[in-house]
Parts: structure tokens; sequence; C-alpha cells
């Protein structure tokens, strides 16, 4: 099969870009089960070296598609004319009125739900990139893995509840703007030195204060081993089991959760959990599935998918 993707950041990204480096697994992971991948993107991107073939954007990309492509995979909303199959993949909450393509894919069955449809595949990580080291876990050190000045992702009640419990908090993804000897930023990290820091912790809060359509920060911290405490939005009570983690309702919920879980969890067992739902050759599949039915005709959605709820996504939801 040859498929075609078009994004317009290099890859591989080399710092912060969640939705690129799942596009970048997916499409090497392509390649390894012998498909034909051709990247339409920057000129100084590095995937050739992975058997991915380059042809540097232009102005007007569409027409740089092959005509031997047998399905275009995009990871942003647009129509390309032409007859050669295309499917998308929506890795966000779409604006009020936005309509998506027929062969549209979400990335959680919530995310899909909100949005109309019942197409979903599950975001994943390449486990390559993840070696997992095991090491007994305390309930000392806490990890926020996420856009620090985004509100929706919560960081204030995530150190509310940390420092009234007097426990270490680490900030990686920005900064909290305060003094505290509990709390420990770290910036905006990658690679090494982000998977040191997730080792270092003990469990990652993400209480999210809006759907989250996926949240990539829950399987790389399970990817090491650590549970997860998170909010009842979007995603998140499809991703947390009760073997690799908490979904709190509230704010008090979080803080008691943060004070004493009350459980043990075993690091191996939700690496296991990561490895059987979340390993990018299960991804790959699934969408490999999917280009099998957009290439033979099959229509995923009837409509037009588009966000159902009556207010903006990043409205502050209750917690």
């Amino acid at each position: 099969m040859k498929i075609v993707f078009q994004h317009h950041s290099p890859l591989p990204v080399m710092g912060y870009g969640g939705t690129e480096r799942i596009l970048f697994w997916h499409m090497k992971e392509l390649t390894r089960l012998g498909h034909s991948v051709v990247f339409i993107g920057p000129a100084d991107s590095q995937v050739e070296a992975h058997g991915i073939e380059l042809i540097p954007i232009q102005n007007n990309w569409e027409s740089l598609i092959p005509k031997s492509a047998d399905i275009i995979h995009l990871s942003h909303n647009q129509k390309v004319p032409g007859d050669i199959p295309t499917i998308q993949t929506v890795h966000g909450n779409g604006k009020l009125g936005e309509l998506f393509c027929l062969n549209s894919v979400f990335v959680s069955k919530k995310h899909a739900e909100l949005h109309g449809s019942n197409q979903f595949v599950h975001n994943a990580i390449d486990l390559s990139e993840y070696p997992f080291e095991y090491s007994p876990k305390n309930w000392d050190q806490f990890l926020f893995l996420a856009k620090a000045s985004w509100r929706v992702k919560n960081l204030a009640q995530s150190v509310k509840a940390s420092r009234s419990a007097s426990k270490h908090l680490h900030v990686a993804g920005g900064r909290w703007w305060g003094l505290s000897r509990y709390i420990h930023n770290h910036g905006i990290i990658g690679g090494e030195q982000k998977i040191k820091l997730i080792r270092s912790c003990d469990a990652l809060l993400f209480p999210v204060r809006w759907h989250e359509p996926f949240g990539i920060a829950v399987i790389e911290a399970m990817s090491q081993g650590l549970p997860v405490i998170g909010s009842t939005y979007g995603s998140l009570p499809e991703l947390i089991n009760p073997e690799a983690g908490f979904v709190v309702n509230n704010y008090n919920e979080l803080l008691d959760k943060v004070k004493n879980p009350k459980k043990a969890f075993d690091p191996r067992v939700i690496r296991k959990y990561v490895e059987d739902q979340f390993a990018i050759t299960k991804h790959s599949q699934s969408y490999l599935a999917l280009y099998e039915k957009v290439i033979s005709g099959v229509i995923l959605n009837p409509e037009a998918p588009t966000y159902q709820l009556k207010e903006r996504a990043e409205n502050l939801l209750p917690f």
C-alpha cells in the first residue's frame, strides 16, 4: 500500500510535539510492515533514513501527491481535491460549528462521541523510545506533565493538592510561578531528560478541566510504571484502569488520593498494560484496517462530524 502523509512541521520533531511524534512513529511502523510511505513536508525533515520518501513541501502541496498513492492520511482538517481516498485524524477538539470530513477518525471513544462519531483509534507510543526500568514506587514525588500555561490542564489544583499534602510536585511543560519547597520547575523537556524525570516520580497528576481528547502524557507516565490520578473528563476513564491509577470527580478526591492512595500499584503491571493497549504496532494495525475500508469505498461517518457541545471546548469544566 502506498500511503501519503502531509504535515507542516519537520519530522522527526526535535522538541515538544505530541501529534508530530505519533505521526512519525506511525509512518515508521508502516514502513517496517512493508508499506510505501511518502511524506510531503519541510525539506529539512530527516525521514529518508527510516525508509520514508520525502517530497519537500511547496505552497500548493496537493499538486505533489503521487498519482500512484493508494490513500492520503492527514492530521489537519482539509479537503483534498482529486479522487485519491483520504482519511483524517482529528487530534484536538473542534471549534463550534466546525465540520470535519466524512472519513475522520478520532483519538478516543469519548472524543469521537463528542463529535457525533463512533470512529476512533487510540493514540500510542513507540515503546523502543520508552525503555522500562523497574523500581519500587513511594508516594512522595508527583509529576505534572502538560502545557502548564493552559488552564484546562489544571496545574493550579495540582499544585494546591501537593502543597496541602506536603508532597513534592515536579512540573514539566512550563513552570509554576510561585515559591514553595514542594514545587520543582523543570521547564519544557524531552528525550532522555523527560524519561529520567518520569522515572524519578511516583505518580502523574492529570486532573484536567476539559474533555481531554487523549492525553499522551498519561501513557508516557504509565510506560515507566507510574499510576495516574486523572479527572473524569474526556478520554481519561478509558485510559486509566483500576490497576493503573484513579479517576477522581473533584479536588477533594484528588487531595485524598495524593495524601494516601490506600492501595499499592505494581509498576510492571502498568507497563504491561501500556504494551498491550497503547503500543504503536496496535495503532498502525488499526489504521491499516481503516485504510482498506476507505480504499474499498466505505464512508466512515454517515454525516460530517462536528463538536456536539454548545460551549467552547476550552471553557473550564467544574472540578
